[in-house]
């Protein structure tokens, strides 16, 4: 098999130096073996990454959740389930775990104090919303719960697979009865859709990459008869990249019809010979190319032929080949939280047969392809209950186990037990959790076994020793502490927070003739978005509207888009109303626009049910698309007529943007302003939460006095400086430190406030954040 197999690694691991402290993150789990990049032509140096898609419906990131991925992040999935809410590429390259807890902060502050918070905005772009705090914020993130759940699986794994592994299981949990059912399926139910296609890099008609691609000659009418074919194919590493150096191709029978070596167009820089077999003797006289075996391969199959691959995208890639009738056995043994099966595992668990032995030199392509065959013909001989009851999440954990050396006791099962904590997971490679902070505020985490905590007199002194133990641990938890709003305080800052943010979605719009259409001017301005309100005002010499449009894009688009042009030969003002609280609104749309979350975010209006089906449809706007997030009405439960596509760079929004809204299209759109996580919240909001014009909101007597004279603990100042410090700290880590800024939220007798999570992986070229010197 070629090494770019799904569970397999892709080369022989590099030995990387350590040039920090002896304890870093490393080694507790394997690499995370990332799919081919369709953009990677040369081999690239692996390092850590965050997915930048975290949610799309549900914007709130649990404690729970949170724990799963510091967990994900100590170990790797050898050990823990993969975080369920977000992405961690390349784990074993992470060097540092560091989480700063701004204790009394919530989401009210981060965004009442917005332009304040300017240093920890640019430098983190993925951002979420947490619950409001319970007893304990950090017991809970760390995951301190220790209570056995009913059903839970044995606490060893001794010697051989338990004989009652089948009983312990239960079936309806198994993702191969939840994808595929427990009844016995035919082939045509196998075959991977389009959709399943475009999410696992399989080549595609219509494709920019693949305007090269050879099309199969694949016009037949598939049926649960059809033929099927077992193809693998063996790669080398070449100037270009990854090219074909051998393809094996099996009937249904077991019979080789087709087992070519190829000679690859571009210089080798290295055979893969423990892979792939090939040396440099064998390949030499080999006159066979890529061209030639595409047009053998056309040849062979029928029209209505079903190819049959483990991680079959990579074959097709390598062959230059379109194929749409497929069935990847990575994907068809379908393995718990997203991962895949190796083929050497599948091959023995079931069928019982030994392939890819390690006294061989490199892999069998011929004996790959057929296994590959028989394991799709049993699949559809015996049926989805049968492979179920096999238990085979459960044989390959205890594979791993014994495979690594380690005897066979209770710790996977402890580490894959949803109420394990971050400290048994670091206490399993031998690591200990480094915990900074205030002595009145250290809590129950600071007498945790396995936990080095230093207790500061002030949120200076834990900074201070942040500087200089951070570097020593592989993991951290800094956490400064904030004098509380008064309950008076933050019922005023949420009500001035709410009137802010309906005031900036608001314009006014005139003035217009007295005898002026007015039903052509609401179709105008409702153009650019969804509208909550539309009133006439006619306390003006010349009738104006009063527009309060329900997202802060659809205002800001009407203005840029109808500010000053004419309307039945009168030139028309489009702005926002001048209050206390928006004086400094167009500051406020910059700093939104240019923040890094919205960076390759864009906002659409006027899409219609369809859209979705129809954006698939148009390759070209797949380039760095991520993300479509189609807001439904909370009421009736149907879609609006906006959406947000979220893209991996700002580039690639603004193609699709200057696309979408040309002529083909007939859409409306601009920059996203608005953070994701911010939307629940400002769809909460209430309508009378308005207020009349003119009526203004004085803040009490102690803010305003706190605000003349500047104190330093007051929230606005204290946001404006720890920010920076923070800041400083932040870019002061190693390259390759996952790091978490959390704002708790609050939580008291007098109601409570959600939490905010920012967060990012610091990389070595990232510049330093401006502000900061």
């Amino acid at each position: 098999m070629e090494p770019e197999r799904a569970g397999t690694e892709r080369h022989p691991r590099k030995v990387r130096k350590r040039r920090q402290a002896p304890n870093k993150l490393v080694g507790a789990a394997e690499a995370m073996k990332a799919s081919w990049d369709l953009e990677e032509s040369q081999p690239e140096a692996k390092k850590a990454r965050l997915s930048t898609i975290l949610f799309t419906d549900n914007c709130e990131v649990t404690h729970d959740q949170l724990c799963e991925l510091l967990k994900y992040a100590v170990l790797g999935k050898s050990n823990v389930p993969k975080p369920s809410w977000c992405q961690l590429f390349h784990q074993n390259h992470l060097n540092n775990v560091v989480v700063f807890v701004l204790q009394g902060m919530s989401q009210l502050h981060f965004y009442r104090f917005y332009l304040e918070f300017g240093c920890l905005r640019k430098a983190f772009r993925h951002k979420f919303r947490l619950p409001p705090p319970s007893s304990d914020f950090l017991a809970d993130i760390v995951g301190l719960q220790t209570k056995q759940r009913a059903g839970d699986l044995p606490k060893t794994m001794e010697g051989p697979l338990p004989s009652n592994a089948k009983a312990t299981i239960n079936l309806q949990n198994d993702p191969i009865i939840q994808k595929y059912g427990s009844k016995k399926v035919g082939l045509t139910r196998c075959l991977l859709t389009k959709e399943e296609m475009r999410t696992f890099h399989f080549p595609l008609q219509g494709f920019p990459e693949c305007e090269n691609f050879l099309l199969t000659k694949c016009n037949g009418s598939i049926a649960d008869n059809s033929p099927l074919f077992g193809l693998d194919c063996e790669m080398c590493l070449t100037s270009k990249g990854r090219e074909l150096t051998r393809i094996s191709l099996v009937a249904e029978g077991g019979c080789c019809v087709m087992d070519e070596l190829v000679k690859p167009e571009n210089k080798i820089l290295d055979y893969l010979t423990s892979f792939s077999g090939i040396t440099k003797k064998i390949l030499n006289p080999v006159t066979t190319k890529l061209k030639d075996v595409q047009r053998q391969l056309k040849a062979l199959l029928p029209p209505d032929a079903v190819l049959v691959g483990h991680s079959l995208d990579l074959d097709l890639r390598a062959l230059k080949m379109i194929h749409p009738y497929v069935i990847d056995t990575s994907l068809l043994y379908v393995r718990e939280q997203g991962r895949r099966f190796k083929l050497k595992f599948l091959a023995k668990a079931i069928l019982g047969k030994d392939i890819q032995c390690p006294d061989r030199l490199g892999h069998d392509a011929t004996e790959d392809a057929r296994i590959i065959l028989e394991l799709a013909q049993y699949f559809l001989k015996y049926g989805p209950k049968k492979i179920a009851e096999l238990n085979l999440e459960a044989l390959a954990n205890h594979q791993e186990i014994q495979a690594a050396g380690q005897e066979p006791r209770n710790t996977t099962e402890i580490l894959q037990h949803p109420n394990t904590s971050v400290l048994e997971c670091l206490d399993s490679v031998g690591q200990k959790l480094l915990f900074l902070t205030r002595e009145i505020d250290a809590g129950e985490l600071a007498s945790s076994r396995n936990c080095q905590t230093i207790k500061c007199l002030s949120n200076k002194e834990v900074l201070e020793q942040a500087r200089v133990e951070i570097p020593l641990f592989p993991f951290s938890i800094v956490q400064f502490s904030f004098k509380a709003f008064s309950p008076i305080l933050t019922e005023e800052m949420n009500k001035r927070m709410r009137i802010k943010w309906t005031e900036i979605s608001t314009v006014y719009a005139g003035p217009f003739s007295k005898n002026c259409n007015l039903r052509a001017l609401k179709r105008l301005f409702k153009s650019f978005g969804p509208v909550q309100s539309m009133t006439f005002v006619l306390e003006t010499r010349q009738p104006h509207l009063c527009i309060q449009y329900e997202v802060l894009e659809a205002a800001q688009l009407a203005i840029e888009s109808l500010d000053g042009i004419l309307v039945d030969g009168t030139c028309i003002k489009v702005q926002r109303p001048v209050t206390e609280l928006t004086l400094d609104c167009e500051t406020l749309v910059n700093e939104l626009e240019g923040d890094s979350e919205n960076q390759g975010s864009i906002y659409l209006f006027g899409v219609s049910e369809t859209f979705k089906e129809q954006l698939l449809q148009e390759p070209r706007l797949f380039l760095g698309l991520e993300a479509v997030i189609l807001p439904k009405d909370l009421k009736n439960g149907k879609q609006k007529k906006y959406c947000f596509l979220k893209f991996k760079s700002f580039g690639s929004a603004q193609r699709a943007l200057n696309i979408l809204t040309g002529k083909d299209w007939k859409l409306k759109g601009r920059h996203a302003l608005t953070p994701r996580h911010l939307h629940a919240w400002l769809r909460g909001l209430p309508s009378e939460s308005r207020r009349p014009a003119g009526l203004r909101v004085v803040p009490p007597p102690f803010e305003q006095e706190a605000l003349q004279t500047l104190k330093l603990d007051h929230p606005k100042i204290a946001a404006w400086r720890w920010g920076r410090k923070i800041g400083k700290l932040y870019n002061s880590l190693c390259p390759g430190t996952l790091c978490l800024i959390l704002l708790p939220g609050t939580k008291s007798t007098h109601g409570s406030l959600s939490g905010l999570g920012l967060m990012g992986i610091k990389e070595e070229e990232e510049s330093t954040i401006s502000g900061l010197s």
